[in-house]
């Protein structure tokens, strides 16, 4: 996504409102007068087409408008798109996979987690899994303004196709974004691989009875795309691509010197300009799309609460707005950036003037953005229908320890924050310290529970049994030796470290091992927090 300042010519654009709605009244016409002006409309009607089409105030039967908010994948604290109760969007897009920095035909989340790493450290596998299960989807967003864009990065087009084909498998896609910026945007090569990539998968899926829809999110300025993404949008499409939609940034519209005041009106004019845009695009290729199809075409992503050109804000009250012009023009996506955002700011973040990756610099509830928006009609293609994500009762499943990936959960246990357990077939991480608290307990408010849902045991997990060492690497245990302070044993080809001197008291196999042992574990288990 971009956070970048546009070029000054940009900003400079044609700022003007927008087309004031003709006047709903009529009056009285005499047969000359209607002649008169009958004829006037004939001469000038070819000039004010467009203007009529692309800005009238009548909505459309469209119903199609979706709410598909972004989510920072890699940036800390994790946010649980997983839970429905920090979470009300059905679907939300993931953001982003680029290349790996040390392999740039390799996909990596961030440019910091392969594929298989972030399954495994961000628990992404699992997290996608129990969305669905309890009734959103999501797609996922190459590229972003950081880190490198596959097919920018990976020159060979075979592999390239590989990469955002492991993806797209990996996560069982049906949407996919490609999220365009900085260079990318220019660059011809580039270009017509990933058209070329995208092309083959689409050709591949459709064989096989699937769609893969595609969306391109470009930056955008009041007047619409910039040259060169309208040039790409072009381009794409010659490539092959069946493309869903163009999805414009409506975001950092003007500099610190003449920053945006109004940003719904400037949004609204650049979504306008790039209705227009799009609809001679397929014009020119030979495809006439009518005022619905290109409203259904074009997508908006604004920047909730401080932008990144200082002086623009877009507020609470211009999210209603987008809203409700998203479904009176039948708008085909509405995202935000981001979820992770969609939060006021604590106390002791004092400028409120600069961006924050973590809330929004306005006076806001927790997810006020994304339940104005939530309130749109679309969904994506995958969803079978139903119309919000629910808390769903876990199922009943006797887990095995053999075969878990972490720790069953026991309520005599201890367990820290960041702690995950396994309780009738879910995964499950400590918010805070807790002991007693059944995570399966399902709660009016995700803070009236010391335990986050993250999602169901797959079949393909491994158990969690901790790595045994050779005998001799430490002396064994014996119930008959006095051992002090920082003694070290081995015991079940595990090794432990005396906190106090203790006498007959073995070990502890059960994990977590409490306060109240005398061993400290000198190992470390799938589930346990990283740091104190």
């Amino acid at each position: 996504m971009m956070i970048t300042t546009p070029d000054a010519s940009l900003a400079a654009q044609d700022d003007r409102p927008i087309d004031p709605t003709p006047d709903s009244t009529t009056e009285r016409l005499s047969w000359s007068r209607l002649g008169l002006l009958l004829g006037l409309v004939a001469v000038v009607a070819g000039s004010i087409y467009l203007g009529v089409r692309f800005t009238r105030a009548d909505p459309v039967p469209s119903g199609r408008s979706w709410s598909v908010p972004y989510v920072d994948v890699t940036l800390t604290p994790s946010y649980e798109f997983q839970d429905p109760q920090s979470n009300p969007a059905r679907n939300v897009a993931l953001a982003f996979v680029v290349a790996d920095p040390n392999d740039g035909c390799a996909p990596s989340w961030g440019g910091a987690y392969s594929l298989d790493a972030a399954a495994q450290e961000l628990e992404l596998d699992r997290r996608i899994a129990q969305l669905r299960a309890a009734g959103g989807d999501v797609m996922v967003s190459f590229g972003g303004q950081a880190n490198e864009e596959l097919a920018y990065a990976c020159t060979d087009e075979a592999r390239l196709t590989d990469a955002y084909r492991a993806v797209i498998d990996r996560y069982d896609l049906d949407s996919i974004d490609l999220d365009i910026e900085n260079a990318d945007l220019a660059d011809a090569a580039s270009i017509e691989r990933r058209a070329a990539a995208i092309a083959t998968i689409q050709a591949e899926r459709k064989s096989g009875g699937k769609e893969l829809h595609v969306w391109l999110t470009l930056p955008a300025a009041t007047g619409g795309l910039t040259a060169d993404g309208t040039s790409l949008v072009a381009k794409t499409l010659d490539g092959g691509v069946t493309l869903t939609g163009v999805n414009a940034m409506t975001m950092n519209f003007g500099t610190p010197d003449q920053p945006t005041v109004d940003m719904l009106g400037a949004t609204q004019r650049a979504l306008e300009a790039t209705a227009r845009q799009l609809e001679q695009v397929y014009s020119d290729r030979g495809t006439t799309l009518t005022a619905d199809d290109v409203w259904a075409k074009v997508g908006a992503t604004p920047m909730i609460g401080q932008n990144d050109v200082v002086g623009e804000v877009f507020t609470l009250e211009d999210a209603r707005g987008l809203a409700e012009f998203a479904l009176a023009r039948g708008l085909g996506r509405v995202s935000t950036w981001s979820l992770n955002r969609d939060a006021p700011c604590s106390p002791s973040f004092a400028d409120v003037m600069v961006l924050s990756n973590t809330c929004s610099s306005v006076t806001q509830d927790p997810l006020e953005f994304a339940n104005v928006f939530a309130t749109l009609p679309g969904r994506s293609p995958a969803d079978a229908g139903g119309d919000v994500v629910t808390v769903t009762d876990p199922p009943t499943v006797e887990d095995d320890a053999a075969t878990s990936p972490y720790p069953i959960w026991r309520p005599d246990a201890q367990y820290p924050d960041g702690y995950k357990v396994v309780r009738g077939g879910m995964v499950y991480e400590a918010k805070w310290y807790t002991q007693g608290d059944d995570p399966s307990r399902v709660t009016a408010n995700p803070w009236d529970t010391p335990w986050g849902l993250i999602g169901p045991v797959s079949p393909d997990d491994e158990p969690y049994t901790p790595t045994t060492l050779a005998a001799g690497t430490h002396p064994a245990w014996d119930p008959k030796k006095l051992y002090t302070t920082g003694d070290t044993v081995l015991f079940d080809g595990l090794p432990y470290e005396a906190r106090w001197p203790s006498q007959g008291e073995a070990p502890s196999t059960l994990f977590p091992v409490g306060p109240d042992s005398a061993w400290e574990p000198l190992f470390t288990l799938p589930g346990e927090p990283t740091t104190p």
